[in-house]
Formats: C-alpha cells, sequence, structure tokens
C-alpha cells in the first residue's frame, strides 16, 4: 500500500489521503523530504490482485469483494532512509464490492465484459502525539471495460481500459481524506494460468496516467505496477504460494506546472497466499504482504481477502 507523504518541498504538509481501497499517510513538513506521486500515493491499491486476476469467467453477472487491513508505521525517502518520526502510525480499513458482467458478445475472439468497483474506506492516522484523524467514507469509484481470452483451459488472458473518479471526500485543509481529487486513466493487460493439479501463475500489468489534482496544482508522474501471484495447485481446490506486486513511478511529478526533481516513488511486496477454489463457481483467495525496496512512500504490510462469486 502506498502512504501520502507532503512537505515543504511541494506545499504545506496538512494531509492524509486514502484513495480506494489504498491508503495514504502525511509526514511532518519539518522533515523537509518530498516523496514521489502526489504526497507518495497511488490511486490504484497496489498488491490487490491474485490467483486466477486474469480469467474471465463465463458470460453472466459476477460479484466479488474484496477486503483489506493496510499498516505501516514508516515511510522511506529518496535514499531508503526512515523520514517519519517515531510516533508514526497509520491503519486502514477498506471494504470493496465489485460488480463484473461478461457479456455474450466476442471480439476479436475475446469476451466483452464490464465492471464497476466502489471502495468503502476507514483511515485512521497518527503524525505526533496528539496530532491524528479518521475518516470513514466512500472512496474513488473505478469503471471499466475489459476484453478476455481463453487459449486452453488453463491459460487466459485479457486487456482492460479503467478510469478512476474523484468521488473520495477531499478537503486540502483536513488531515485524512480519503479521496485523492483526481481521476486518473489505466490500461491493463493480464494472463493467468490455472492448474487444480499444478503451476498457477498470474500477472496484471498497469499504466497509471494521472490528471492534476485542481485543489492543489499537483499533477502525479505516471506509474507502472504489476500484480502477482505463483503458486501450486493441490488437487482438492487449494493453491498455495506467494503473490504479492512491483511498482516504479515512471516520470516526475509536476507541481505549479514546475518539476518535482529527484522523488519519483518505487517498492515491491511480498509474502504467503492462498486459494480456495469450491468447484461450483465460487472461490476465495487470501494474502499477506509486506513492502520492501521503498522509496518515496510508505513501508509496510497488507492483508488481502477476496471472495468471487456467481449472482
Amino acid at each position: 500500500m502506498s502512504v501520502d507523504i507532503k512537505t515543504a518541498a511541494a506545499r504545506p504538509l496538512r494531509h492524509i489521503s486514502a484513495p480506494g481501497a489504498a491508503v495514504a499517510a502525511a509526514l511532518l513538513a519539518a522533515a523537509g523530504v518530498a516523496c514521489a506521486t502526489e504526497g507518495g500515493g497511488s490511486i490504484y491499491p497496489l498488491g490487490t490482485e491474485n490467483y486466477g486476476c486474469c480469467a474471465l469467467p463465463p458470460p453472466g453477472l459476477y460479484g466479488m469483494v474484496f477486503a483489506q487491513r493496510y499498516s505501516a508505521d514508516k515511510v522511506r525517502g529518496n535514499d531508503g532512509q526512515v523520514v517519519t518520526p517515531p510516533t508514526f502510525e497509520v491503519t486502514a480499513y477498506a471494504v470493496v464490492p465489485r460488480i463484473v458482467w461478461v457479456s455474450p458478445i466476442t471480439l476479436a475472439g475475446a469476451s466483452l465484459g464490464v465492471h464497476a468497483i466502489v471502495p468503502v474506506v476507514n483511515l485512521d492516522v497518527d503524525v505526533a502525539p496528539g496530532v491524528g484523524q479518521s475518516r470513514t467514507g466512500l472512496g474513488d469509484i473505478v469503471i471499466g471495460s475489459v476484453l478476455g481470452w481463453h487459449h486452453s483451459p488453463q491459460l487466459h488472458s485479457l486487456v482492460a481500459f479503467d478510469v478512476f473518479a474523484p468521488t473520495g471526500k477531499y478537503d486540502r485543509n483536513d488531515l485524512a481524506n480519503i479521496g485523492r481529487n483526481h481521476w486518473a486513466i489505466q490500461p491493463v493487460a493480464g494472463i493467468s494460468y490455472i492448474d487444480a493439479k499444478g503451476l498457477n501463475a498470474d500477472a496484471k500489468v498497469m499504466w497509471t496516467y494521472n490528471l492534476e489534482n485542481k485543489d492543489t496544482n499537483y499533477k502525479s508522474g505516471q506509474e507502472f505496477m504489476v500484480d502477482y501471484a505463483l503458486g501450486w495447485g493441490l488437487g482438492n481446490g487449494w493453491t498455495v504460494g506467494v503473490g504479492g506486486y512491483l511498482y516504479r513511478q515512471l516520470n516526475d511529478d509536476k507541481f505549479n506546472g514546475a518539476t518535482v526533481a529527484a522523488n519519483k516513488s518505487r517498492a515491491v511486496a511480498i509474502g504467503p497466499s492462498v486459494k480456495y477454489d469450491s468447484g461450483k463457481g465460487w472461490f476465495v483467495t487470501a494474502k499477506w504482504q509486506a513492502e520492501s525496496a521503498v522509496r518515496n512512500r510508505a513501508d509496510g504490510s497488507a492483508l488481502w481477502l477476496k471472495a468471487v462469486f456467481p449472482l
């Protein structure tokens, strides 16, 4: 997950934001460290996806529910140094319903689908003794379309296009925000290899283009990210292995039209991951991931749960 850090190098540090299921947090301006993307946060909740992420089901209506807990007690700067005070702590909980409709329409041999994501987030942040804030509410809604191919019973792929809308509450004078206050678009490509008695491998590759936050005149840089999972099917419905994400900011931020240099963010995450497939059209996954190699963003850990079922 990501932590949103405002510093004197950008504008007065005054808020923490949690975009959708992602968390963001703040650092005292006295630290004097500029963190990448606006405050070091991302509109996409990194590490969301798990096993089976890129295999569209048969035509029909499906529900998904993601649940997440993210926590961090440090933020790292451009050289990997910890730049937060000892009392810094951020915790976020999210429940994220998602509706997917796979149509009977095919294009270029692919099934056509659409989806919508409506996150609800609770964010608690403490940045100093007696200085903290808590917020709960609707996050930034996502809508998108997808084309999915089935190359064999095991191998599946997709391409998609998502739009993030600034529906989460935001006030630049608040300490905590649960919205990013800007639009973003995200092309997606993904692949899943699924074997009930063997190798399982998944990769969802994303590129995020952020538009400007009009309240702050801040435009976050473009971002490249991959959610991944790798495991082994045991033949009894269970798959066990590891999962996480890779993340790197591609270009510099802009503040009042000027480049914010030497503050690009990056991170990787990995942890144990499991899946149970009922064989009756529904399955659940669980994953815990710890962040490492972090630059200009939060360094924490997350627990993810996901359920998929036909409606």
